[in-house]
Parts: structure tokens; C-alpha cells; sequence
């Protein structure tokens, strides 16, 4: 195999011999200044070639349009060896990765060289899908066809924190000095990273009685803010067709968080749902703070979550306005519960949601943050840099929305 690969390198580099490139900046011919052999290491092997260099007198620009035509560089990894080698380090920490490359590919390399081609071809994954999220942002880009496009679309969005480096750039040594100290550790180094998932109500599988399963959806995740992952979604839906504003509905899925709620407007047709059981959680600190930890407790919030179910959250509220508590830490707990009911009252029509099959709880969401998140980067004394969250994180979303195989467009790029 290596020597059929080779053999097609050599005739790649004899159809490019005679010809002559021209200065990207002036347009002139370029002469040749030397030629070397290279090598790198692809799947099977080390493979070389004879490589000449081109040169601009004028404006000194360098080229050698060989290795721009494999897309390899001297002496590193390429090809399909370093999508491999980046899938190991999507699954795995970058030791283990390193183990795995020997035991599965036969490959002996270090986890630093792991950490190095999983970082380049994240950054090239990053750019693409920022580059993505702006070309469809704007409303004057074309988009997919939507004429397929279903008549509700599901979004589900929340965010969990992961630990992060206190250094924010490389310790550097100035001569014969010594390197400067790390800052010291702060407690709570974390930083926010949104998911959210795209899903139809129309794909959804009753496996057992009372239990649905999706048959797919589509995850995005970023660590930005609130817009970037509105944007995020939002490209997504008009990448792939599903999003025609006359007739889609949007259905947004969220735990009562305001930066959820205060960027909905994007979508003209929409349907605002609260958190089933985000709803119940906040019950339940009442009741065990009013009924004590026990049975009680358990009938009061049954009780409510029933009613809530059957659509009547309007009589619930009027329920807990008619309740007395004798201590100020109770009343200020009730008054919390009041409030947070009061205010997402039009989006706890539970009954509606369910007959019409669009689902009142956020477990997708929750599920993808276990399978994109904390699977990868919440190991034992795991902390990343902001980079290094932005690249894995963008080559684990296409192993995880099966789009693995578009990484054989993107090239390694310099990081």
C-alpha cells in the first residue's frame, strides 16, 4: 500500500515538473531556486518526494506548489493518518490517545504530537463552522431550499461549566532568566460552554410505554455568550432546509433563563416552553423547606406537578397565594415560587405541549451535555485553555453529528 501511495506521489510530481507558477502578488513567473527531497508520514509510511521551490525576485515571495497540491508539509503528519489521530483525541485524553495510536494504528507518537494535530485540524474545524454561523447570519445569504422544510422544529439550549487554565498565554524566558511563577490557582477557574440541540417532533420513537427516544438531532456548542449560540443554531436550521419562516414553528425548550428567553425574538414564528421538570425542582425547595423532608412533601409536590401536567398553573398559583407561611426565610421562598411561575405562566401550557406532541422537558439537552461536554472535558483534574476548548470542541460535534467525514475537506492549518 505505502508503495502504490507512493507511486501515485511520483506521478502527481512529475505532471507539476514543467510547470511554472506565477507571484500571487505581482503575477509574474516565479524562477526555480532549488530543489530538495521532503518527506512525511502518511498511513502507511514515510513517503518522499522531490520538491522545488519557486522564487519571486521582486517581491521575495517563496512557493512550492508540490506540496500545495498533496496539501503536506515537511517532516509531519497528514492525510487521513491525522484525522485518525484526531479522532483517538476527540474519544480519549491525549496520553491514552498516544497508547492507542501504537496499539490500533502502529503508530509511535507522543501525546504532544496527538495534542498537536488534534489542534490544528480543530482550528481549521473551528473557522468553518464560525465562517458557517456569519455566511447564514446574514439575511442576504441564500440558503438551503426549504421547500422539505417541517412544519416544527424543536431547539433545546443550556450551559455547563468547565474548568479552566489560569494562565492565559505561555510562560516565556528572556535570556538566561529563569520562568516566571504561574499566577496563583483561583478557586471557581470556570467558564460557561452553551449547548443546544435541533430536533423533530415528528422523529421521536415510543420505545416502551411512556418513553420516547429521537431517532437524530443535531448538537452545537460553543464557549461564547448567549448570541453565539443563538447564531449557531440559527445557521444550522438554514444549512439544512429547516427553517422556512411562514410555515416552520419554533419551539424553544428552556429553563427560565433570561438569556434564553430575551433572544427567542429571532424567530418570528416561535412557541416558548418552560422546563417541566425545571418547574418541579423549584417546587420541590419549597416543599421540603414547608413540609420538611418526607412523605408530605412528596404528596404537596405530586400534587402540583399533576396539576401543572393537566394545564392549570393558573389555579396553582392562586393556590400558593392563599398559603401562610410563619417564618420570613418561608415567605421569602413562596414569594420566589410565585414569581417564578407568574412569570413563565404562558409558556407552562403543558396540556397544549403534549397533545400536540412537542414535549415539555429539556432531557435532550441535558443528555448532550453529558456526551459533548463531560465526557471529554470534566475528567478528574482536566483544565483546558480557551483554545484548546474551541478546537476539540468543534471536532467532537462532527464525530457526534456524524459529519466526521467532512474533516477531508479542511487542511492543517498553522496554530
Amino acid at each position: 500500500m505505502r508503495e502504490a501511495l507512493q507511486a501515485k506521489v511520483n506521478a502527481v510530481a512529475d505532471s507539476v515538473r514543467e510547470q511554472t507558477p506565477v507571484c500571487a502578488q505581482c503575477g509574474q513567473p516565479m524562477k526555480r531556486h532549488d530543489t530538495e527531497t521532503v518527506h512525511w508520514l502518511a498511513s502507511f509510511g514515510q513517503l518522499y518526494a522531490p520538491v522545488a521551490r519557486y522564487r519571486c525576485r521582486g517581491c521575495k515571495q517563496n512557493c512550492r506548489p508540490l506540496l500545495d497540491l498533496l496539501g503536506v508539509e515537511p517532516g509531519r503528519i497528514s492525510g487521513s493518518l491525522a484525522r485518525r489521530l484526531a479522532l483517538l483525541a476527540v474519544v480519549t485524553p491525549f496520553t491514552l490517545a498516544a497508547r492507542f495510536a501504537d496499539l490500533l494504528l502502529g503508530v509511535k507518537i507522543s501525546p504532544m504530537g496527538i495534542w498537536n494535530v488534534a489542534q490544528r485540524l480543530g482550528e481549521s474545524a473551528a473557522r468553518y463552522s464560525e465562517a458557517l454561523s456569519q455566511y447564514h447570519w446574514d439575511s442576504r445569504s441564500e440558503s438551503v431550499s426549504t421547500q422539505d422544510a417541517p412544519s416544527v422544529v424543536v431547539l433545546s439550549m443550556d450551559g455547563c461549566m468547565v474548568g479552566m487554565q489560569v494562565r492565559k498565554q505561555r510562560r516565556r524566558r528572556k535570556g538566561n532568566e529563569p520562568l516566571p511563577p504561574l499566577p496563583p490557582v483561583k478557586e471557581g477557574q470556570f467558564q460557561e460552554v452553551k449547548t443546544g440541540v435541533l430536533l423533530l417532533p415528528n422523529e421521536r420513537v415510543e420505545t416502551s410505554p411512556g418513553r420516547h427516544s429521537l431517532v437524530r438531532r443535531f448538537l452545537v456548542s460553543c464557549l461564547g455568550d448567549a448570541d453565539d449560540i443563538f447564531r449557531h443554531l440559527y445557521a444550522q436550521l438554514r444549512q439544512r432546509g429547516l427553517l422556512d419562516t411562514a410555515r416552520t414553528l419554533v419551539v424553544v425548550v428552556g429553563d427560565g433563563a433570561e438569556w434564553i428567553w430575551n433572544r427567542t425574538s429571532i424567530f418570528v414564528n416561535r412557541c416558548e416552553i418552560l422546563d417541566f421538570w425545571h418547574a418541579i425542582e423549584h417546587a420541590w425547595e419549597f416543599a421540603q423547606a414547608w413540609c420538611g423532608e418526607g412523605s408530605q412533601a412528596d404528596r404537596w409536590v405530586h400534587q402540583m406537578a399533576e396539576d401543572l401536567r393537566a394545564g392549570k398553573v393558573v389555579a396553582v398559583i392562586a393556590r400558593l397565594k392563599r398559603l401562610r407561611p410563619k417564618t420570613p426565610e418561608l415567605r421569602e421562598k413562596l414569594e420566589s415560587l410565585i414569581r417564578y411561575y407568574s412569570n413563565n405562566v404562558t409558556r407552562m401550557k403543558y396540556d397544549e405541549y403534549l397533545r400536540l406532541g412537542y414535549g415539555i422537558g429539556s432531557g435532550s439537552v441535558e443528555s448532550a451535555h453529558k456526551q459533548v461536554v463531560h465526557a471529554r472535558f470534566r475528567q478528574a483534574g482536566m483544565r483546558w485553555s480557551e483554545a484548546g476548548v474551541r478546537r476539540l470542541l468543534a471536532l467532537r460535534l462532527l464525530l457526534l453529528n456524524d459529519n466526521w467525514a467532512l474533516l477531508d475537506r479542511f487542511t492543517m492549518v498553522s496554530v
